[in-house]
């Protein structure tokens, strides 16, 4: 081969090599980490261990177990969907919840789920949600706000408990009957039903004409142990021989017995509280509260969760879901492995 061929050739293999090492770079800086196209136009499966987004969860206060149960319950069935939480305490502050919610917006949460500390006042906060295309939920405490667009309520029956409730109390006074008391919080929705069903039994009962209940006050407990033991001085105050006193939940019940302890006068009130946490439970097994319609907080949680999961899905979800309340006595406290 002559001195003129054979540079040709070689200029002409090098000329392959380098065309060869750009046309390589060139495809790995164009692919990146874009996923490989499937030919049918499906998006991409999920990363394993990602988050498909975040729920928003605003409850009434997080230092009330109830409400705890319900922020745990509903977390929980959320990982099993895929969806992160962020779970915060309104402290019973609408100044403070409605911020918490603005804060969701601007995080781009995937839905919102909110106890409402205020029924009505969480109105305008959830209209911002609904103008931001964020669904709202709402467990326990329904918003009563008529512009605000809630797609599902998932709650107890709470006008159902009251009517247990105001069966309870009938059957603790028995024929003797008397003057009672009702220690409310008229800012929640649940709080109101309870105390509708309540006063209903109560009036049926007395159109009998057979050991007449008197109910004397409605007085805010609002729901706090330590309200509930000031209201219920109050009312020993006012009214010294009333029998019963009807609290709309186990703390403001809590509060209020800790009052007739406190005034002597504990064997002579009886007390029909609401929810049936561990520590109501203990004090009806105590013989302290002589009942509760018991709630069931983890399924409120569970099934919160489970309605919004279907409303992503394009199913139709129900307005309003309610969970029965049960009777819980003496009797059922006992024979509670809970409180073994």
């Amino acid at each position: 081969m002559n001195k003129a061929l054979f540079t040709r050739c070689i200029a002409m293999r090098l000329l392959q090599v380098l065309t060869g090492v750009f046309l390589a770079a060139c495809v790995g800086c164009g692919s990146g980490d874009a996923p490989k196209a499937t030919g049918t136009g499906s998006a991409p499966s999920v990363t394993p261990g990602k988050m498909r987004g975040t729920i928003g969860v605003s409850v009434l206060t997080l230092t009330n177990p109830f409400f705890k149960v319900i922020a745990d319950s509903l977390t929980e069935e959320a990982k099993k969907s895929g969806y992160d939480t962020i779970v915060v305490s309104g402290d019973f502050d609408v100044a403070k919840q409605q911020n918490q919610v603005k804060d969701f917006i601007v995080k781009k949460c995937s839905a919102i789920v909110l106890c409402p500390c205020d029924s009505k006042s969480i109105g305008p906060v959830i209209q911002e949600a609904n103008a931001a295309g964020i669904p709202v939920f709402t467990c326990d405490i329904k918003c009563l706000a008529p512009d605000a667009k809630v797609v599902s309520h998932i709650a107890t029956d709470n006008y159902q408990g009251g009517k247990m409730a105001g069966e309870a109390m009938i059957e603790a006074l028995g024929e003797a009957g008397g003057k009672i008391v009702i220690l409310d919080f008229k800012q929640a929705e649940s709080c109101i039903l309870r105390v509708k069903g309540f006063k209903e039994v109560i009036e049926a009962h007395n159109a009998k004409g057979k050991s007449k209940i008197e109910i004397v006050a409605e007085l805010p407990g609002d729901g706090q142990k330590d309200k509930g033991f000031k209201t219920a001085e109050d009312a020993l105050q006012a009214h010294g021989d009333m029998v019963g006193i009807f609290a709309i939940n186990d703390p403001s019940a809590l509060g209020a017995r800790a009052a007739l302890e406190k005034s002597g006068k504990a064997a002579q009130i009886k007390i029909i509280g609401f929810d049936g946490q561990p520590e109501g439970k203990a004090a009806i097994r105590d013989g302290k509260i002589y009942a509760d319609p018991v709630q069931f907080p983890d399924q409120i949680g569970i099934q919160t969760m489970q309605t919004i999961a279907k409303h992503f899905e394009g199913e139709k979800v129900p307005a309003d879901l309610l969970i029965p309340t049960a009777l819980y006595r003496k009797a059922d406290a006992e024979k509670d492995p809970t409180l073994k």
